[in-house]
């Protein structure tokens, strides 16, 4: 298992069922390859460096969590179809082995 991080952003107009809907999918697509959340860290709103997808602010949540590298390809793809999810990053943790 490796460490990995997870930065995303949804639309702060979401109401707070659709945004626990994003976050129990993620977790759904981490725990189908054994993988462990670590921490979950909600930045909250933030103002964006330039628009995107008409929005100058972003609700950010922060996730550091555990899996096999070859489960990333499959939860990056969750993460690009859902419709909520309007950016995100996976980053590979060296530091936190």
């Amino acid at each position: 298992m490796k460490a990995y991080e997870l930065l995303f952003f949804v639309n702060p107009s979401l109401d707070p069922e659709t945004r626990l809907a994003v976050m129990k999918r993620i977790d759904n697509a981490i725990a189908q390859g054994n993988g462990t959340v670590d921490k979950v860290d909600e930045w909250g709103k933030r103002k964006l460096a330039y628009e995107v997808n008409n929005l100058t602010e972003g609700d950010y949540t922060l996730i550091n969590f555990h899996a096999d590298p070859s489960q990333i390809d499959e939860l990056d793809r969750v993460l690009r179809i859902t419709d909520a999810v309007e950016r995100h990053m996976i980053v590979r943790r060296d530091d936190m082995e």
